[in-house]
């Protein structure tokens, strides 16, 4: 039909112009972007580019040092935890060692279509093992270094991982960090479930060579640490130093199709179970490489900085494969805002001389409390765009932001996106889109939203209801990986014919987009989407605890906060050590980031006839706010007033 017509014309005469900036083994056939958003029309698909063949990694690395003459250029800037800890890399040092580590993985038996884990911090290794294993084809699934031992294994044996790729450990501020401890536990765990994983890579970061067969294998670190004890079983480690000796800096690529798998990344479910949200190859080039370079309005003099963790998806598309693919200088910081100083990131910026910079609303809130002074005491004059990513920012962060970290001179680019949608979304264009603070403004281009009430219709104007997109873009997600069925319940089967993000938005009178938060059991702490049904199954697990409801309490800084109501078993009473045994549970199974902030003791939920949780009624009182709406359904009413006279006031 016409409209079809229309879209793959603008398809072609947009995407397909940006195509020509990549290389391409062979080229694509057929349509450029073919699709089904309609479940009930049959199988949930989007391709594109179909039948082209390429390789992500020479797009980033082999094209700028030998097409582009960016072989000089510093890719990277890593600053470490403590000051004075850095690095510089450049193009055609990153080219070569990637192709180093690309060789070692193919010595290890690693090939197309294998599935790689790595968890690792903040280094230049965890650049150079991801680009490795997309080198040769291999899927790399990368999980945040704060994740426990449990989250670790579970991701391990999702995505059948054959190998996992980590370091002795690091510092987070001072906090020391043993994460080949953890890894080992999580690869015991995997064993223990009938899934052993036979090699396990590990960086030597910190550590001391101390145990003989360690040592044999690994140079003494550069940032020793005495107080990091290593484990190290000679059946599985191998050191990363050690299998890099004598390996080839030369690796030809491995040409892949571009629906072909990429990587694999695992964001919360609202089942509890993580999903892995699984990108392909040419599509995410694409997009990640467009929208970096026009919502960040890249120039080649520029020094760019995401301060975010590669192990979440911002890391992935903003610190890795879309800056790299437009030949850009960034920064790469493993540490913290705030140490050694709450000035830290503004000495980053006039020691990089940083022009863009993209941050989460949870750090600027949480460096506004210390007032203008610590920004202040740098000039900042190099700063020419700012970012935000992760959640909403409230009006008051955008305002702090602009005004002093700014200085009233640098337009905001406050983005929305997803995992899921690989790239930005819904975002202002820098000095081209007048702002309103807190609202992430317009649609990318090809990006088409629409506004529905709970009935699948759509609203014109001034509306609000559930944020949806009408067709696809090169960047979205393919599937779940390993469970297709569920990427279509998730994500089209509520509303036929459109990708639901499951988040609320307001559209104005001007037609700017305000996003209001998740509408489902997902809530989002510090920019990072946690389930709570994930948090309560770790609650119910103790034995102290018959049945747990979590819901989201408005927080300063970290925009929620997690509030956890608890039913203990007969004869149990929710003292300090039984809340410090939950949160250490919660921590030991999903992470810190997951830790309750307050425990409340709820001799019984408020329920429905049918017994379904009322959580709309807990949230209420997670706030101390009266006004309940009609509770007219619920099975017992007199829960609700015990749960008000018992609320938690302070946070542990």
């Amino acid at each position: 039909n016409i409209i079809d017509f229309v879209n793959e014309f603008c398809n072609m005469y947009f995407w397909g112009d940006v195509a020509k900036d990549f290389f391409w083994k062979t080229r694509h056939s057929g349509r450029f972007l073919d699709y089904n958003f309609d479940v009930t029309k049959g199988r949930i698909f989007i391709k594109c580019m179909e039948g082209a063949t390429t390789n992500i990694c020479y797009n980033l690395l082999d094209r700028n040092v030998h097409d582009r003459k960016l072989g000089d250029k510093v890719a990277f800037f890593w600053s470490g935890n403590d000051p004075g800890d850095e690095l510089t890399v450049t193009y055609r040092e990153l080219l070569q060692r990637v192709c180093q580590f690309s060789n070692v993985l193919k010595s290890q038996g690693v090939k197309k279509g294998d599935r790689v884990s790595i968890y690792m911090p903040m280094v230049v290794e965890l650049v150079v093992a991801m680009l490795a294993c997309v080198r040769i084809g291999a899927v790399h699934s990368i999980v945040f270094a704060g994740f426990s031992a449990e989250s670790l294994c579970e991701r391990i044996m999702d995505s059948q991982c054959s190998l996992v790729i980590t370091a002795d450990g690091f510092y987070r501020g001072d906090k020391l960090i043993n994460l080949k401890l953890l890894a080992d536990e999580a690869l015991q765990k995997c064993r223990e479930k009938g899934f052993p994983v036979e090699k396990c890579i590990m960086l030597r970061h910190l550590s001391k060579a101390a145990e003989d067969d360690l040592s044999s294998q690994c140079p003494p670190a550069k940032r020793s640490c005495p107080d990091l004890q290593v484990p190290w079983n000679p059946d599985v480690d191998l050191c990363w130093h050690a299998l890099l000796r004598g390996a080839s800096d030369v690796c030809e690529p491995e040409w892949v199709e571009s629906e072909d798998p990429l990587f694999i990344l695992y964001t919360s479910g609202s089942t509890g179970k993580p999903k892995g949200v699984l990108h392909s190859v040419s599509g995410y080039m694409l997009y990640t490489a467009t929208t970096f370079k026009l919502v960040f309005d890249h120039q080649p003099d520029d020094v760019y900085w995401c301060t975010a963790d590669i192990g979440w998806i911002t890391g992935h598309s903003y610190i890795t494969y879309g800056p790299l693919a437009n030949g850009a200088t960034s920064v790469l910081f493993e540490g913290l805002p705030t140490f050694p100083d709450v000035s830290r990131m503004w000495q980053i910026v006039d020691k990089y001389r940083v022009s863009k910079f993209y941050t989460a609303p949870t750090a600027i809130r949480l460096l506004m409390k210390y007032g203008s002074e610590p920004v202040q005491r740098y000039k900042r004059n190099s700063l020419k765009v700012l970012g935000t990513v992760g959640e909403p920012i409230n009006p008051e962060a955008w305002q702090w932001y602009y005004t002093v970290v700014g200085e009233k001179r640098c337009p905001i680019v406050d983005t929305f996106w997803q995992t899921e949608t690989g790239g930005h979304m819904l975002t202002p264009l820098p000095a081209a889109t007048p702002m309103k603070p807190g609202s992430a403004t317009f649609p990318f281009f090809g990006v088409v939203p629409a506004i529905l009430n709970e009935s699948g219709e759509e609203l014109e104007g001034p509306s609000e209801g559930y944020l949806v997109f009408k067709q696809p873009w090169p960047g979205v997600m393919r599937s779940v990986y390993g469970n297709h069925s569920r990427f279509e319940s998730t994500y089209f089967k509520k509303f036929p014919g459109y990708y639901v993000t499951a988040d609320g938005c307001r559209r104005d009178k001007d037609g700017y987009y305000w996003i209001t938060g998740r509408i489902d059991d997902m809530l989002n702490v510090s920019g990072h989407l946690l389930s709570t049904a994930e948090i309560e199954s770790a609650l119910v697990e103790h034995a102290a605890v018959v049945e747990a409801a979590v819901v989201g309490r408005p927080h300063p800084v970290k925009g929620e906060s997690l509030y956890c109501f608890v039913t203990l078993t007969e004869g149990a009473t929710l003292s300090g050590p039984l809340e410090a045994e939950l949160r250490k549970q919660v921590r030991e199974k999903i992470g810190a980031i997951a830790t309750p902030d307050y425990i409340q003791n709820a001799p019984g939920l408020p329920k429905t006839r049918s017994g379904k949780i009322m959580r709309r009624v807990l949230r209420k009182i997670a706030c101390d706010e009266r006004d309940l709406g009609d509770i007219s359904t619920l099975a017992d009413s007199s829960v609700v007033e015990q749960l008000f006279r018992d609320r938690c006031l302070t946070t542990p």
